[in-house]
């Protein structure tokens, strides 16, 4: 129901109660005292409810407000109208908290709700199981005050949360922890945890096995290649059946061989860069380097290879990983683009990054490969790739140099013409050029 006062109906019902008063006293001859009598007795009354209304705000328990009739009885109609919407919003409200903190309670990961200042302001059962966090003991302690570790200081510091971070458990420094974080609300972070160390295990395992396996095999194809070259050496003429058999051994020999060179070199950058291992790498010079390799590669299919170096722009990293990096982007431009075709290298600053370029006018790839291309023996096109003997590998071990890096890969390419793949780094504010 909706209902209004205005002060012209109050002064109104005022005036009329004082007229009647006045009117009173105007017959028993006290028509002053009458209207003052009058005056004050509406004075009492207002303040009589009034006092009523404080009472039952602040004093009482109930919902129900006092009894009253007029103007007081629609003031308190009203206001238990609000009261009443106000308990049926905020049990609404309660109703969706504990619906959130029972699907947090529900999650298999450690949940934890944190200011902008990183202090705690809620975590379910699993923030103690997993980090050591409870709540509401630790309610108001910075989570780094917690979470003592190195990586997880920088982690904050960088203040990049677009990935994990990976921390030992507080618990046992065997097991791995998950870190994720992102924005909640307006001025709330998530911070989501879990346990990693199987996944870890699995990986550690995956990745010994294929370095121990890549390394096992690297002595008998290197028996099998002096014996096969050792017979292509000798003076008597082999029948041509013979030949040929021997030139197709050593061709798959060698293939075998650069599968299992790039198998080792994947398995040394999967594991995680250390910051001392960083230094002043010149760049100009590595690609000057890998450009004479790619002339000698280049002998068949006599691309147009030409490059636009800044010779006064070096980047702090490992060498041995970007060389890496570089040679493999720069191999499969000449592998895949048909002879002839033009191959353009850029190394140059961008703003405050550093962009490394390949772009060639080859084949190019379609949209549906391009999420791809970065995983491990993924091949566009695997006919191509046998006749090219490519691995599959290159642009998985591309991906992990600029992880240690804290690079970005940009690939660039539409089917029929040709591809650009860009690397952007990050530079120091020493490094940068003015």
């Amino acid at each position: 129901m909706h209902f209004s006062l205005s002060a012209k109906e109050i002064f109104s019902q005022l005036a009329i109660a004082l007229l009647i008063s006045g009117i009173f006293g105007y017959f028993l001859g006290i028509t002053f005292l009458m209207l003052c009598l009058c005056a004050l007795a509406y004075l009492f009354w207002n303040y009589y409810q009034l006092l009523r209304l404080i009472k039952w705000l602040w004093r009482s328990k109930t919902i129900f407000p006092p009894q009253a009739s007029g103007v007081w009885g629609r003031i308190y109609d009203g206001l238990y109208r609000q009261k009443k919407q106000h308990r049926k919003k905020l049990k609404q409200l309660n109703s969706k908290v504990r619906q959130f903190r029972d699907g947090a309670e529900a999650l298999p990961d450690a949940a934890l709700v944190l200011s902008n200042d990183l202090t705690i302001l809620w975590g379910n059962k699993k923030a103690q199981q997993i980090l050591g966090v409870r709540w509401p003991s630790d309610m108001g302690q910075r989570i780094d005050n917690l979470l003592r570790f190195p990586e997880f200081t920088q982690y904050l510091e960088a203040n990049q949360f677009e990935h994990p971070c990976h921390i030992p458990s507080p618990h046992n420094n065997e097991l791995r922890i998950e870190l994720r974080l992102m924005a909640y609300g307006t001025d709330q972070i998530l911070l989501l945890a879990r346990d990693v160390s199987k996944i870890f295990r699995l990986e550690e395992m995956r990745r010994d096995f294929v370095a121990n396996v890549s390394h096992e095999l690297k002595t008998p194809l290197t028996v099998v290649r002096g014996y096969v070259e050792m017979v292509q050496s000798t003076e008597n003429v082999l029948d041509p059946q013979w030949s040929k058999a021997f030139s197709t051994i050593e061709s798959q020999v060698t293939r075998m061989d650069r599968l299992v060179q790039q198998l080792l070199v994947l398995s040394r950058v999967e594991i995680q860069a250390d910051e001392e291992d960083k230094q002043s790498v010149n760049i100009p010079k590595l690609l000057n380097g890998l450009l004479e390799d790619a002339h000698w590669l280049n002998q068949d299919k006599q691309h147009q290879i030409t490059a636009d170096i800044d010779e006064s722009l070096n980047l702090n990293g490992i060498e041995s990983e970007l060389k890496s990096a570089f040679s493999n982007l720069i191999a499969n431009a000449i592998a895949y683009t048909p002879a002839n075709g033009k191959i353009e290298i850029s190394w140059k600053q961008v703003d405050a990054k550093a962009k490394f370029s390949v772009k060639d006018n080859g084949a190019g790839i379609g949209p549906e490969d391009l999420h791809r291309l970065t995983e491990r023996f993924f091949r566009v096109d695997k006919s191509r790739s046998r006749d090219t003997g490519g691995s599959g590998l290159g642009l998985a071990i591309v991906k992990h140099v600029l992880n240690h890096h804290n690079a970005k890969l940009s690939i660039n390419s539409q089917l029929g013409e040709g591809s650009e793949f860009v690397i952007f780094f990050e530079l120091k504010p020493q490094q940068l050029c003015n």
